[in-house]
């Protein structure tokens, strides 16, 4: 999954609390590991639902299953699943802004933990109207967290130096990971099997469990997370509420006419929304690429950099289907049971999580052997092999999918295989990635590139909703296939092309 780790967003602070720890680290890593498990735990518990229920008594629904949802097409399920993972990564960058100029990451996290929980309540009333408002809450309260919580975990360590820092955030993903692991089987049993809307009540439980931890443990947390680092001047304040107030109108007059004229249909927001999660990753990178200010060295690191970010866009465009095109296969195509037992298909959501916890040891040992022999890939190497596994990932998709054309059932083996090689080429380019970014960051926009590592999210995720919006069978095997010999050929290219890339790099390796 891509990480909510953001390393060195903001000034760091001293330890708090002095001597207390928390297996060796600032006792404040504790309510923020909590958080963020029970945050992760909503969010992945609501996603491996989020396109059964869309599709649930509809054409496209598994023969059999669970009434009760929106009876939505696959192909709009799918437009609207990878919209919305898009914009919460989108909102990743006004989230962490809100939190550096207007209400300081503790403040903001906290208004982001109890405006999740209201989005999963939302979601828990039947309705097409309050199921997308609640969604929306949900990504709102998601790119407020995202970022300002991770930057807290900075403040709790003594600077960039902090031999814990390290170990401090390796334990905090690990929140990540468990809270992803566990929520498809709690949530998604309970979703599939009784009850799609108390499923969703469960991730707001989950939420506030979390939303809990953090209230109560806050007394431990850096008094530095409190303050507000570069507060809006009163006419910066002006100048923006005049402006959003402008665009509110504009959006409210077009979309009454929309409505008035009786055309409205779903892409009228969809295709809006996809489109501005397109133009706005390329309009911030050609903002900073043009920056005057910028010194020769840093705009020479910026065009390799995009190298690394439309490689990034064209990996997590592949990726993020193990929510959408993967789990509709799960559902309709996969077997649902082993040695006699049957499991609902969202348990496969926890098999990524899985390999995460099971892997990542693996690969930080192997990258550790081979940088003592010399031998450790450079990062471009590790990016391009990130490409090639996900893009076999898919070739070996599109073949399960083949197998299925009779109508037959794969083995669960195949989607455990797949999500296997996908988990391989996401520690290959995940930490990586964010690793390379702060290296890469020019001084003047060293925060707001890491808003820009995860706008590579989102604009892979809007490539998806886009063919899916224009047409493209996701589901079938030629599109599966051409999107396999896409990632694979943007692996060549920047295998190939490693020597210009680490010219560009500079100083960073």
């Amino acid at each position: 999954m891509a990480s909510s780790l953001t390393k060195g967003a903001a000034q760091q602070g001293n330890p708090a609390n002095g001597g207390k720890t928390f297996f060796g680290h600032p006792r404040g890593l504790a309510p923020l590991f909590m958080t963020e498990m029970w945050e992760r735990f909503s969010y992945y518990g609501m996603r491996a639902l989020l396109v059964l229920y869309l599709i649930a008594g509809g054409p496209d629904a598994k023969p059999g299953s669970q009434g009760g949802g929106l009876a939505f097409p696959e192909a709009n399920a799918v437009a609207i699943y990878s919209v919305y993972v898009a914009m919460v990564y989108l909102l990743a960058m006004p989230g962490g802004w809100i939190g550096d100029r207007i209400w300081g990451p503790r403040k903001t996290v906290a208004i982001a933990g109890g405006v999740i929980m209201a989005g999963h309540l939302v979601l828990a009333m039947p309705g097409q109207a309050t199921f997308f408002a609640g969604l929306a809450l949900v990504a709102i309260g998601s790119g407020l967290l995202k970022s300002n919580i991770s930057t807290m975990v900075g403040h709790l360590y003594d600077g960039p130096q902090d031999p814990r820092r390290d170990g401090g955030f390796t334990i905090f993903y690990m929140g990540v990971n468990i809270g992803a692991f566990a929520a498809p089987l709690a949530i998604g049993y309970v979703g599939q099997n009784v009850n799609w809307h108390l499923g969703f009540a469960m991730a707001a439980a989950g939420m506030g469990i979390g939303l809990a931890f953090f209230l109560l443990g806050s007394r431990n947390l850096s008094p530095v997370s409190s303050t507000v680092p570069s507060p809006l001047a009163a006419e910066e304040r002006g100048a923006l509420l005049r402006k959003g107030l402008i665009w509110l109108a504009v959006a409210v007059v077009f979309y009454g006419i929309v409505l008035g004229t009786g055309s409205f249909t779903m892409n009228w927001v969809v295709l809006p929304l996809t489109l501005l999660g397109l133009a706005i990753p390329i309009t911030v990178l050609v903002r900073i690429k043009r920056d005057k200010e910028l010194t020769e060295p840093e705009q020479t690191k910026v065009s390799g950099y995009i190298w690394f970010f439309v490689a990034a866009a064209v990996f997590w465009m592949i990726f993020d289907q193990a929510g959408s095109t993967m789990s509709t296969f799960a559902e309709k195509k996969t077997t649902d049971h082993v040695f006699g037992m049957g499991f609902p298909s969202s348990f496969f959501q926890s098999v990524n999580p899985l390999w995460v916890m099971a892997l990542a040891p693996v690969f930080a040992t192997l990258w550790l052997k081979l940088a003592r022999r010399h031998r450790e890939p450079s990062t471009t190497v590790k990016f391009a092999m990130a490409m090639v596994l996900i893009g076999f990932s898919f070739i070996v998709f599109a073949y399960a999918m083949n197998l299925t054309a009779d109508g037959s059932k794969a083995s669960p083996a195949w989607l455990i295989g797949i999500y296997m090689v996908q988990t391989m080429g996401e520690l290959c380019l995940s930490p990586v990635g964010l690793s390379l970014t702060t290296k890469m960051a020019p001084q003047k926009y060293a925060s707001q590139m890491l808003g820009v590592w995860f706008l590579a999210v989102t604009a892979g995720d809007c490539v998806t909703s886009l063919l899916s919006t224009a047409g493209a069978d996701l589901s079938g095997p030629p599109v599966v296939a051409a999107e396999a010999a896409i990632a694979l050929l943007a692996g060549i290219a920047v295998y190939t092309s490693r020597k210009k890339i680490e010219a560009l790099m500079g100083d960073v390796h």
